[in-house]
This record gives structure tokens, sequence and C-alpha cells, in this order.
């Protein structure tokens, strides 16, 4: 695994980002795919890219949670303590959202899944946007994720705009997806590479 890129690649992956171009670039599971999840062009662009159903949301990347208000609005109690002992890591939690955002992000919910990524070229990349990005996996729906930039080519065909290589990444399952009830308890929404059971350890 690659610790860190050149500074002008991940300047000019920015760059594209801001643009509202459409990126690729490594995470702690698998590659993923990036744009500003403000903006709507971008996001129609990932949708249509990806073949992805309009109803399903799109996780996102925050450096840590100085940037969770970008997006959420609101940060449940319970989830303090995973951010803490997961984040960085393969650990999405899943706030209530801001107003206004796209539905295309939000999956026509009212909430939204933000992650800190631990793979240093994803916390590169998100830290010099200074804001969140998409970090979708890197596939046509329902097909197994890139885990190589070699990957991401042969699967889209030279429909992104920048690949960051950061090397092979683990592959496998993605992150744990948990979500908070009406009730304030924690929930999973998907297993992934963290145990649930040590989520719930965590939450107690």
């Amino acid at each position: 695994m690659i610790d860190h890129l050149p500074q002008r690649q991940v300047q000019e992956a920015v760059r594209l980002i801001k643009q509202g171009g459409l990126i690729a670039f490594p995470t702690e599971t698998s590659y993923g795919l990036g744009v500003d999840p403000l903006n709507k062009k971008a996001l129609e662009r990932l949708f249509t890219v990806k073949h992805r159903a309009r109803d399903k949301a799109i996780l996102v990347l925050v450096q840590g949670k100085d940037n969770i208000h970008f997006l959420a609005d609101d940060v449940p109690p319970v989830f303090v303590p995973l951010m803490d002992r997961f984040w960085p890591g393969p650990l999405t939690l899943v706030f209530p959202a801001k107003p206004g955002l796209s539905h295309l992000l939000t999956g026509g919910s009212s909430t939204i899944g933000l992650r800190h990524s631990s793979h240093p070229v994803a916390s590169q990349l998100v830290n010099m946007f200074s804001g969140p990005i998409t970090a979708t996996s890197a596939n046509l729906s329902g097909q197994v994720a890139a885990n190589t930039a070699e990957e991401v080519k042969e699967i889209f065909s030279g429909e992104i705009d920048l690949i960051l290589d950061g090397g092979q990444t683990p592959g496998g399952p993605g992150s744990t997806l948990v979500g908070c009830n009406k009730f304030r308890k924690i929930t999973c929404l998907r297993p992934g590479v963290v145990s649930f059971n040590d989520i719930t350890a965590c939450s107690c």
C-alpha cells in the first residue's frame, strides 16, 4: 500500500472534483469513486457511470469529526465513542441528514452515511479538498468492486477523469454500516470489516 502520493497528483484530483469531475482513489477496503457530494450534476454523472439505482444512497468520506457538520444535522450521542474508537477506519455511521441535501446522496431518505477513511491516500485527498467527498465503491452496481487502479480502468473504460493509483487495496467486505434507531440505540445496517460485537461493546 502506498502511504502518500505526490502533492501535485492529489492537487489535480482536488481541482477536478471542484470542477464537477469524477475520480477514483483507494480506500481501506476497495477503490472508491469520488465527486463533490454537494454538486448535483456530479452526483448525476456518478450514478450514470455506476449504473446505480437512484434510490440507493451514497456514502461520503469526511476528515474526522470536524467535517460532520457539512452533511449531518445532528450527532447521536451513541456515535461519539464509536468515532473515538473506530475512526479513522472502515466504519460508516448513518447520521440524520442536513436539510436540502440531494436525494441522490441520501437515497431519498433523511439520513447520510459518513466515514473517516484510514487509507493514507484517501485521507490525503479529503484533507486537501477541505470538505467531504463521495466514496461509493468503484464498480458497476451489483458487481465486485475494483481493488487496483488497473481494475478501475477495465471497468469504466475512460469514464473516470483521474485515477489516483495507491496500489492494491485489501478487497473483501466493505465498511460496517451502523445506524441509530428512534430509541437512540445502534443498529447494524450492513455487516463489514469491523465486528458488530466490537461496536456494541464499545457503545455500552
